[in-house]
C-alpha cells in the first residue's frame, strides 16, 4: 500500500518532531534491561523506528513492526528490518530477548508473544498518572492510560519490575506543537480536523515560554514481565 500525500507528512511530523520526545522512555528502559550486543529485540509499533536505532546503538539486533505504511517507509529509508505484522514463532535459537510493546492493545501484544523467547522481558509502557501529564489533557481529548499489570496478568507473563520516566515535549513554537501532537493520533477522532487544529493552538498558549517555546511535562510509567 502507497501512503497518501497527507499520511506521508504527518508521518515525517511524527520522524521530525514528535519521536524523539520519548528517547528519555526508551534510554531508561534499555538501561533497566541492560540491552548491548547479542541481544535481539522485537519492536511493537516502533512508528519511523528510533527506539530500534537506539537499540542498534548498543550494539543489539533490533526489528520493527509498524502497520503504517508512511512510518514504516520512514523506518525502511533509515535502513531498519521492519515488519508489517509480528513474525510467526522463531527457531528457540532465533527468538527475541526482548519485546518493547510501548502501547499495545491486548490483540497486539498476544500476537507478537510467540516471538520472543522463554524467559525473555516484554515492557509494556503508557502515560503515567493523569495529574502529572500534560498531553493527555490537552482539549480533554487524550486517552486514559492503560492498566498495564492488568494486562501484563491477562498476558499470562511474570512481573519483573516497573518504573516512571519524566518525558516532557518540548517545542520551538505553537505551529511546531501542535503538528508533533497531531502526528501521535491523539487527535485523529476529532469529527473536524481543521477545527481540532484551532483548538489545540488555543489550548497550547497557557504553556507557551517568554520565548515561544512551549514545555509540556509528562510522566510515563513502564512495566517489565517476562515469558514463562
Amino acid at each position: 500500500m502507497t501512503p497518501t500525500p497527507t499520511a506521508t507528512l504527518v508521518a515525517r511530523d511524527w520522524a521530525e518532531i514528535q519521536e524523539r520526545m520519548l528517547v528519555p522512555l526508551y534510554e531508561a528502559v534499555y538501561d533497566r534491561l541492560e540491552v548491548g550486543p547479542g541481544d535481539r529485540l522485537l519492536g511493537l509499533d516502533c512508528g519511523a523506528g528510533l527506539p530500534l536505532l537506539l537499540a542498534a546503538g548498543r550494539g543489539a539486533s533490533a526489528t520493527g513492526v509498524e502497520a503504517d505504511p508512511a512510518r514504516r517507509a520512514l523506518a525502511r529509508e533509515r535502513l531498519l528490518e521492519v515488519l508489517v505484522a509480528p513474525p510467526a514463532a522463531p527457531p528457540a535459537d532465533r527468538a527475541y530477548d526482548a519485546l518493547l510493546a510501548f502501547s499495545p492493545t491486548p490483540a497486539a501484544l498476544a500476537s507478537a508473544l510467540p516471538a520472543v523467547r522463554r524467559g525473555g522481558a516484554v515492557v509494556l509502557a503508557d502515560w503515567g498518572p493523569a495529574e502529572r501529564c500534560t498531553v493527555p489533557s490537552v482539549l480533554g481529548r487524550g486517552p486514559a492510560p492503560r492498566d498495564l499489570d492488568a494486562l501484563v496478568e491477562r498476558a499470562g507473563l511474570r512481573p519483573d519490575g516497573s518504573g516512571r520516566v519524566f518525558c516532557p515535549f518540548g517545542y520551538a513554537d505553537v505551529d511546531s506543537a501542535v503538528r508533533g501532537l497531531l502526528s501521535t493520533g491523539l487527535y485523529d477522532a476529532a469529527a473536524d480536523p481543521a477545527l481540532a487544529e484551532k483548538e489545540l493552538a488555543e489550548a497550547l498558549h497557557p504553556f507557551e515560554r517568554s520565548d515561544g517555546a512551549v514545555w509540556l511535562p509528562n510522566i510515563f510509567r513502564y512495566v517489565i514481565a517476562r515469558v514463562a
